[in-house]
């Protein structure tokens, strides 16, 4: 690996292209990089588990408002829509928006955190459905996945946007370019420019993750995919994109950002060196915000440790800077402690969450959302019982470069109205590569089959882990078995005859 140092440069100073991060960004995506085994591997589980998350957010409102748009842009050699048959076909920017909108709605897929935060398998489904349409291999699609991922964990590891309220779409925008790069092997000239216009068009600010949070927050990362395809298509035509779009006199640095006196790092590998960044990404085990999945974890645990929930004084969540304040009561939020709150905003509040999964045991990615029980009373007392609070051991340990050393987790204090306290503290997710029950692709697939039963037939299912596992050689006409077919009697429409499309 290397470290990219990016700055400001006035235009006078003429930065040359070799030294712009877009350009060096561009090179790894046209290397001849060997592929990792091992990072394979993890694409193939990732794949897997996008499509589960997907069908299992089917019928949900955002998934049907998107797909139903996506439908009104047939195309006969074009991609597929998750849950439909693979027959019907759509653009491929379209299908990347349905698609993306599926995968991201229960916000139950994968995540990387550093200096700011990512659900990297945002950048599969658009990658997927440009390789359905421009008849890519197996080997094409896993190069380009990889890319992708590469470079937005760098980007995330190297650049901060939430300390300036940006929305953390604005690093998938140049990733997914990259991806696409990658896939369709282009040319470094014309990657370098796709990255600069996937940028320069997918800055939005954190407006979609505060206060009562909309179902955006679902389309942001597909609207983020669907810019790229449109980017890199216009690049490869020979369009040219806003440059230098990081470094520039009037860029994204130095006026969205920390400005002309701010240096950022970005690790990149070196040309030709595999690229590995997919490895130090994670999943979910549990629907909801990645900071709450150990607290969930916790919450399990002592469930079955206190007997009567009711002799609770108060609960206090002692945790890292990011959860306290953009999941906890350092948000200042009122709809993070409103029963009436939207699934979305619910997703957003630690209080709740922990008060649910303290109460049932355990976590569930329909039924701990439903109305009903966000109004039960007693949630309602314990909810209220609780608050977080900054601890700095917590946040330095949320910022430590060392994955091995990097927590999520935090302390939790419980007052008894006796007088007693139980105290507990958990540093990562049950599922998390250093926690008790790491994902494997056992548990990959018993994820998928968990979210899936009911909703697609046996043989389907089997006929799509027998692909998925066999990505390596898929030939281009294999590429469409990655969608998946849902029962047709589970499909429910609903169209809106006031819509344009």
């Amino acid at each position: 690996m290397r470290n990219i140092t990016v700055k400001v440069h006035p235009s006078k100073a003429n930065l040359k292209k070799k030294d712009q991060l877009a350009w060096k960004i561009a090179e790894i995506a046209s290397d001849k990089a060997k592929i990792d085994n091992d990072a394979v591997e993890m694409v193939i589980n990732r794949i897997i588990d996008n499509a589960s998350v997907a069908i299992a957010s089917f019928n949900r409102k955002p998934v049907i408002s998107a797909r139903e748009m996506a439908l009104a842009h047939l195309r006969k050699n074009g991609a597929t829509v998750f849950g439909l048959s693979p027959k019907i076909k759509v653009d491929c920017e379209w299908a990347a928006w349905a698609n993306g909108t599926a995968v991201r709605e229960l916000d139950y897929h994968d995540t990387f955190l550093a200096a700011d935060y990512s659900h990297p398998g945002d950048n599969i489904p658009p990658i997927l459905s440009v390789a359905q349409q421009s008849k890519c291999n197996g080997i094409d699609l896993i190069r380009g996945i990889l890319t992708g991922y590469e470079v937005q964990v760098n980007l995330v590891k190297g650049i901060c946007l939430h300390e300036h309220k940006i929305d953390h779409i604005a690093h998938l925008g140049p990733s997914v370019a990259a991806g696409l790069g990658s896939l369709l092997k282009l040319k470094t000239e014309t990657i370098y420019q796709s990255v600069q216009q996937a940028l320069h068009t997918t800055i939005s600010t954190r407006q979609s993750r505060k206060g009562e949070i909309s179902s955006w927050k679902a389309f942001a990362p597909a609207h983020a995919g669907k810019l790229a395809i449109e980017a890199v298509d216009r690049c490869m035509r020979g369009e040219g994109a806003p440059s230098p779009i990081y470094e520039g006199e009037d860029s994204v640095i130095a006026y969205v950002l920390s400005g002309p006196k701010k240096k950022y790092v970005v690790p990149l590998p070196r040309i030709n060196e595999p690229k590995k960044a997919i490895l130090e990404t994670y999943t979910k085990e549990h629907s909801a915000e990645y900071q709450s999945q150990a607290l969930i974890d916790l919450a399990r645990s002592l469930n079955r440790k206190i007997k009567n929930l009711s002799d609770i004084k108060k609960i206090i969540i002692e945790t890292s800077h990011h959860t306290h304040y953009v999941i906890g009561t350092g948000a200042n939020d009122p709809q993070k402690m409103d029963p009436k709150a939207s699934r979305e905003t619910l997703d957003h509040s630690i209080m709740y969450i922990f008060a649910v999964a303290l109460e049932d045991g355990a976590w569930h990615h329909v039924k701990s959302y439903i109305p009903q029980r966000a109004k039960r009373k007693s949630t309602i007392n314990l909810w209220r019982k609780i608050s977080t609070r900054e601890d700095r051991k917590w946040t330095k340990k949320y910022h430590d470069v060392d994955p091995k050393n990097k927590c999520f987790g935090g302390k939790v204090i419980i007052k008894m109205n006796n007088g007693s306290t139980i105290s507990e503290e958990i540093n990562v997710a049950d599922a998390h590569p250093s926690g008790k029950k790491p994902f494997r692709r056992e548990q990959y697939i018993e994820k998928f089959k968990s979210l899936t039963e009911g909703l697609i037939s046996a043989k389907e299912t089997k006929r799509f882990l027998n692909l998925a596992k066999n990505l390596r050689s898929l030939k281009s006409n294999d590429l469409i078995g990655l969608n998946i077919e849902m029962s047709s009697k589970f499909r429910r429409f609903k169209t809106n005859k006031g819509s344009i499309f």
